[in-house]
């Protein structure tokens, strides 16, 4: 037998048959009046749902109906993230856990509340006895989020009561899955170094006392340690992750598979196969890698060689010849991204503090030259600016963590929104989420097996 990852001739010409046969073309989604990916011709998606839990604003109105692009806005259960960040950034506090609450029960948690839910997800920060041996050093993999979903299901088995959906359980379950899962993301990398990277193997214990993003550094970190800035700017990340409008790929899987009356770890691990997508969750690796290729390429003080390399991004003819400048725009956003222009600021002081501000200033000429090169080159609806994997990307890098684990720190992040989703859709809709197709192949008459060619 041929190894099984193999394709084999046969394989490629079943494959050829299944392209030759394809023959939905782009023309036929305007002809039918389908939104292709519930996107109309100008960008703007289609209304599938509702949602109390968070609000993107990138346009108004004016006297005369026509749309006027604005600086974006984000609201968390009508909350502006500037006014959230603000606030615990000023205190001198952590954020995740008090956007965790916010987030699931629609109002911002007074002291007593909030010392009492960081606590109950600090209890929660355990997996079952053997779970990290058996699910995750025993089974090593090399991508981090197949490990978490795999995880993430396997947990459905620990759980005496998986398959009961009131609020009640559903709440117990998910406050469990967001507490585990930088335990989950941070152990399946260390697998991944040392069963397919040949490095010793260390597991660290979370700290109760360590807020979510103190115990990534910690548990990630071979001795464990960190300073006070990388925790607090790794916190702001996963507040700025958290959620995003309700209207991304991952939320909406969450809203489709919870539909079916599912239950939580499917749900979850349902978002996760979304999330792990390029054009989803891991855009933020595409950014620095792109500039680790601008590097390598060209001279980075030549502000004409910047411009050059952009254009031949645009052209398909550099990196990875996508036609893409990753970190560039956003199906929303026009004029600003509000979590981009958080980030940026701390990114800045963060390269600075580690003497990297070069490369802050290489991203900088970046964000400034190529929104003008997009709008002359491509047929733009709308502005185009930085969006947050522009800098998180970044941040992440000089956090030192490794491009392995971006997407799934952005799990960590992001199962904070899918849970609020998914007790919202247990809560209020009650009907299955079931899309319709247009067929658009011609009906053909069956030719017995004997008369086939």
């Amino acid at each position: 037998m041929s190894n099984f990852s193999d394709i084999t001739p046969y394989i490629h010409s079943l494959a050829e048959i299944s392209c030759e046969n394809n023959k939905i073309s782009p023309s036929m989604y305007a002809e039918n009046n389908v939104f292709r990916g519930l996107r109309d011709i100008n960008g703007k998606g289609v209304v599938t749902g509702l949602t109390e839990i968070s609000k993107i604003k990138a346009k108004d109105i004016d006297k005369d109906g026509n749309e006027i692009p604005t600086e974006g806005e984000l609201c968390y259960r009508g909350i502006n993230v500037n006014d959230l960040t603000a606030g615990f950034i000023n205190d001198g506090r952590f954020g995740f856990e008090e956007t965790v609450y916010l987030l699931l029960f629609s109002n911002l948690p007074n002291a007593k509340q909030l010392k009492e839910f960081t606590n109950q997800l600090s209890n929660y920060r355990s997996l079952p006895p053997s779970f990290v041996r058996d699910m995750i050093l025993k089974a090593p993999g090399k991508d981090m989020m197949n490990i978490i979903s795999r995880c993430v299901l396997a947990l459905y088995s620990y759980d005496e009561n998986p398959d009961d959906i009131s609020v009640d359980n559903v709440m117990r379950q998910c406050l469990q899955l967001i507490s585990v899962f930088p335990l989950l993301s941070v152990y399946s990398y260390n697998s991944y170094l040392h069963y397919h990277k040949q490095k010793s193997l260390f597991v660290h214990l979370p700290k109760p006392e360590y807020s979510t993003a103190q115990n990534i550094l910690h548990l990630l970190r071979e001795d464990g340690k960190f300073s006070d800035i990388e925790a607090k700017i790794l916190d702001l990340a996963l507040v700025l992750h958290a959620e995003h409008g309700g209207g991304n790929n991952s939320t909406f899987t969450t809203h489709v598979v919870t539909s079916s009356g599912t239950d939580t770890y499917s749900a979850i691990a349902a978002a996760l196969g979304s999330l792990k997508g390029p054009r989803h969750g891991g855009a933020n690796i595409k950014v620095v890698r792109m500039f680790e290729d601008m590097k390598q390429s060209i001279n980075i003080k030549d502000d004409s060689a910047i411009k050059d390399y952009l254009v031949r991004l645009l052209d398909k003819k550099a990196f990875d010849n996508a036609g893409l400048i990753y970190g560039m725009g956003h199906a929303v956003y026009s004029l600003s991204d509000p979590r981009s222009n958080i980030l940026k600021e701390y990114a800045k002081s963060l390269a600075e503090a580690k003497g990297l501000g070069e490369e802050f200033a290489l991203y900088e000429k970046v964000a400034k030259i190529a929104p003008e090169l997009i709008a002359e080159k491509r047929k733009m609806y709308k502005g185009v600016s930085p969006n947050v994997d522009f800098y998180s990307g970044l941040i992440y890098k000089l956090l030192d963590l490794p491009a392995e684990l971006f997407t799934p720190i952005f799990a960590v992040a992001r199962i904070a929104g899918w849970s609020a989703h998914r007790i919202e859709e247990i809560q209020n809709a009650g009907k299955i989420i079931r899309p319709a197709y247009v067929n658009v192949k011609e009906d053909n008459n069956y030719i017995p097996l004997k008369n086939r060619k």
